[in-house]
């Protein structure tokens, strides 16, 4: 059975209604709670967090450790050192440096076996997988400075999977995709001793430096940590995110639904959870096979219903429309609804009780990969030479607990509509169409005032605060004032939620972006995909810049990034990839290097005179807003473009000017 609530502690439970703004997720809080089964919410309250260790002033990088070194009340740099001399500031660089690597890891490492499976399926070695953008990867091909024209598709195809996949063990040289950058970022990069080499040999060197004994230098860690971050966003979640647009198709507009109430009493109702698009896709070509089909009928099944948790759900809700049923911290909740038959797990941001909370009921957790088994879940090992029949397997396993089913089933009823599927080449054709596809016409509605900036909010759930509120709170005031908002993961998916990925959400807008909505047909919140497509929000910056009218360099756009209530390493690799990149980003909850002034002050303030970008910190989402508004205004101010403009309605004699230009 699940752990049970802890009635030891004497503190009586907060009520259900402070701890989600979804309904849905507070339905299924309320019914674990009567039963008696613990979930992250629940040990969240119960378990109270190290200040210390969230400050990043403990130090257990040897065993003379762990080390403490507080930080005072007055907020000032602590006086005292660890075992070995290590000071606070030492202590704090090396720990956020460590969060920076394992985040990176998490993503490249994913982009490792995209890269492995791409290969092999270009090869021929491998049924299942193809090619469905062939323009992309011309594109890629391009990028990589091979001729083209003079080759094959699948010539193309295996030298571009064999480039990618020597990204990652590269010694020497840029890796290839940071030649996307505008030419001022990587000239910054290469004076400030950022640009990126392989892959392997980044996150290596910043492990090494880390150790007990070497790097003792706050800003040189700080900088390693900004190659390491630049490889994660510029490097294996751009590989990433390209190959598997390549290989499923790159995201087009396309309508989902979203929340709990998505499962359905009478199909077998399997969920998707993780990160890996490889193993989703081809679940999701097995449960349109009609001898599955058949085979849940004849367990007395009406039909088999997908659906997606995290961000495998953003991948195959993308591609295919596919279903999510929420977001991180509705994993647990989604099995207490008693009618999941199976939750096919990959990697990242599965949490180990989901098992111990299906114990209660027929759920069969199914591991699928050598790297993320759970103690007691039964693993099915994905093998992408035989996906199809691998993948039947798993769905076969889901349809025999069908009629295992126990107890009442108690199924939200919360559902909402939304758009998906904004990639960059999706803005691009939107915003100019098929023959004059442009950022102009974002460019010159932000130099004309109608759009104020650009905001990227992104990031997890976090069970320390009100699940999904800032996301919400934040956005709302970001489309209030003007500023169009690109969003990612699981903040994606709490847009989705409250009905903010559909037009009809310009209501929620100041009346210059509600008139850009409008006239283009798009939401003022752009679900752009899953943790690894945050690269496509790098691609976009950069195709702004390029554009011309705001600045040279990402860092001159009026732009800001958030990450309301991150929780995971990977949120503090993209926060650094992005700060590295020249964008300001502002992070919620707590913030992993407060207990060192000195570096605090470096990532807070120092750094943008070195690379453009910062970091920030606040817990209040309107407070955010505030911070990400005002450096919007800032930039706008110094492009010249801060003070209003009379709209002037062009003649025909103006345009052909224009044109002639």
């Amino acid at each position: 059975m699940a752990q049970k609530q802890d009635k030891d502690t004497g503190k009586e439970k907060a009520p259900e209604k402070l701890l989600s703004v979804c309904d849905a997720t507070l339905h299924m809080i309320g019914k674990a709670r009567k039963e008696g089964i613990s979930t992250a919410f629940d040990r969240a309250e119960s378990m109270k967090a190290c200040p210390i260790g969230a400050d990043g002033s403990c130090c257990k990088n040897c065993a003379m450790g762990p080390c403490r070194v507080p930080a005072t009340k007055k907020g000032e740099e602590p006086d005292k050192v660890g075992v070995c001399g290590a000071t606070p500031a030492t202590i704090a660089a090396r720990n956020f440096a460590r969060m920076v690597a394992a985040g990176s890891s998490a993503h490249c490492d994913h982009a490792r076996g995209v890269a492995a499976v791409f290969l092999l399926a270009a090869q021929g070695k491998i049924p299942g997988y193809g090619i469905k953008d062939v323009q992309k990867l011309l594109q890629l091909g391009m990028d990589f400075g091979l001729d083209v024209e003079k080759m094959t598709l699948q010539e193309i195809a295996i030298k571009v999977g064999e480039l990618c996949a020597a990204e990652f063990g590269k010694q020497e040289g840029d890796l290839v995709f940071t030649r996307r950058a505008p030419l001022k970022r990587q000239e910054l990069w290469r004076k400030n001793n950022l640009m990126p080499r392989g892959i392997d040999r980044e996150i290596v060197d910043l492990m090494h430096r880390t150790h007990m004994g070497v790097d003792q230098d706050y800003q040189n860690l700080i900088t390693q940590a900004g190659r390491v971050a630049l490889v994660d966003g510029w490097g294996g979640s751009m590989i990433a995110t390209e190959l598997q647009d390549i290989m499923f198709g790159t995201p087009v507009p396309i309508t989902g639904t979203i929340n709990l109430g998505v499962l359905k009493q009478d199909e077998v109702n399997i969920i998707v959870h993780g990160h890996d698009p490889l193993i989703a896709e081809m679940v999701v070509v097995a449960c349109q096979d009609p001898e599955m089909i058949a085979l849940a009928k004849a367990q007395g099944a009406k039909g088999i219903n997908l659906a997606g948790m995290c961000c495998t759900a953003n991948e195959v809700l993308m591609r295919h429309g596919i279903p999510i049923a929420g977001n991180f911290l509705q994993q647990e909740l989604a099995i207490i609804t008693g009618v999941v038959d199976a939750m096919v797990v990959d990697v990242q941001c599965e949490m180990q009780s989901i098992h111990q909370v299906a114990e209660c009921f027929h759920t069969e957790i199914i591991t699928t990969s050598p790297k993320a088994k759970i103690e007691g879940a039964t693993h099915i090992e994905f093998d992408e030479h035989d996906a199809i029949n691998s993948a039947k397997k798993i769905v076969t396993a889901a349809i025999a607990r069908f009629p295992k089913r126990k107890g009442k089933a108690d199924i939200p009823r919360e559902t909402s509509q939304m758009v998906v599927g904004f990639s960059h080449e999706t803005i691009n054709y939107l915003l100019g169409g098929s023959f004059r596809a442009s950022y102009r016409p974002l460019n010159d509605n932000i130099i004309g005032g109608r759009i104020r900036g650009i905001a990227g909010v992104v990031g997890c759930n976090n069970a320390r605060t009100v699940h999904d509120q800032s996301h919400l709170v934040l956005i709302k005031e970001l489309i209030k004032n003007d500023v169009i908002v690109l969003t990612t993961g699981c903040s994606a998916m709490a847009c989705g939620k409250a009905g903010l990925l559909t037009p009809e959400a310009a209501k929620y807008c100041g009346s210059g972006l509600a008139e850009v909505c409008e006239a283009v047909g798009i939401p003022p919140v752009l679900h752009m995909g899953s943790c690894v497509d945050n690269s496509r929000i790098l691609i976009a910056a950069s195709a702004v810049v390029k554009e011309g009218g705001l600045g040279d360099d990402i860092s001159d756009l009026p732009a800001a990034g958030c990450a309301p209530e991150w929780m995971s390493e990977k949120a503090i690799a993209i926060g650094h990839y992005f700060v590295a990149s020249g964008v300001y980003t502002i992070f919620g909850v707590t913030f992993p290097t407060t207990g060192s002034k000195v570096v605090t002050d470096y990532l807070f303030q120092e750094l943008e005179e070195k690379w453009g970008g910062m970091w920030g910190f606040a817990k209040d989402p309107l407070e955010m807003a505030r911070m990400m508004i005002a450096h919007i205004d800032k930039k706008r101010k110094a492009l010249g473009i801060d003070k209003a403009r009379e709209r002037v309605l062009f003649d025909m004699a103006m345009r052909r000017e224009l044109d002639a230009v």
